[in-house]
């Protein structure tokens, strides 16, 4: 039996580490062809094509995007994944922040998608799929800017599903929970107690533990399928159920 991505050419956007590189590895083991498209290619698998790309930059992107589609003979998937995180209240970032933190998580989705529309036109299996957040759904403390990013990717992700559904091409996101990423090790390294705060974290979310990688990378190869070719426009919550669940206090 063929396995679901045989013949399929995929690009993942931060695909070197911690939710990408998860990604990474589950498309390779599906069976495609994948391309890590990333600032910092050091730590990219050894059996994806590894081109530096920044998502922040227009000609990076088109140029990392051609590089990709040459060396693996097209693209069917895209995998936008890349992003920066983002703390604080309304009064802790300054314009310069914002503008920063949207031109990557925003608009270098709508960058790496452009870029790559004329080959997924051609895929009779094209898929994207945007990694937002849990934040996109739920309001967390001292995450507004982050908030307001992935507010907008989810929203991106449903008027590109409207726009391109009749080119046969499926749009979806993957709304993760908070992950048990490097980014997110690291802002528990900072903490007072980082033990305490993985504690306080792990607690937030219903199922009481922080979300794997691998978790994400299952779900995102869900929507990426071919065998998934009737969804399209729908963010996907894998999250312990924080978005959802509202349980009685113990």
């Amino acid at each position: 039996m063929a396995s679901e991505f045989d013949e399929l050419h995929a690009i993942v956007t931060g695909g070197a580490s911690g939710i990408g590189a998860a990604v990474v590895r589950r498309l390779l083991a599906g069976g495609a062809r994948v391309a890590v498209l990333d600032l910092d290619i050091a730590t990219a698998s050894s059996e994806a094509f590894a081109v530096v790309a920044d998502v922040a930059d227009d000609a990076s992107v088109r140029a990392a995007v051609a590089k990709a589609a040459a060396e693996l003979g097209g693209i069917d998937i895209v995998i936008n994944n890349a992003g920066i995180g983002a703390q604080g209240t309304i009064e802790e970032n300054d314009d310069a922040e914002w503008a920063r933190v949207l031109d990557v998580n925003v608009t270098g989705m709508a960058r790496v998608t452009r870029a790559a529309l004329p080959h997924l036109r051609e895929s009779s299996h094209a898929a994207v799929v945007n990694v937002s957040s849990i934040v996109a759904t739920a309001g967390l403390p001292s995450r507004v800017l982050y908030s307001a990013s992935k507010g907008a990717v989810s929203a991106m992700t449903r008027a590109m599903a409207a726009d391109h559904v009749r080119e046969g091409i499926r749009v979806n996101a993957v709304n993760p929970g908070t992950t048990d990423t490097p980014w997110v090790q690291r802002l528990m390294s900072t903490a007072a107690d980082p033990a305490a705060e993985r504690a306080a974290l792990e607690a937030r979310q219903p199922h009481q533990r922080l979300v794997s990688t691998d978790e994400i990378a299952d779900a995102v190869a869900y929507l990426a399928s071919p065998r998934s070719g009737s969804t399209t426009g729908t963010s996907l919550a894998v999250d312990g159920g924080l978005q959802e669940l509202r349980l009685r206090a113990e």
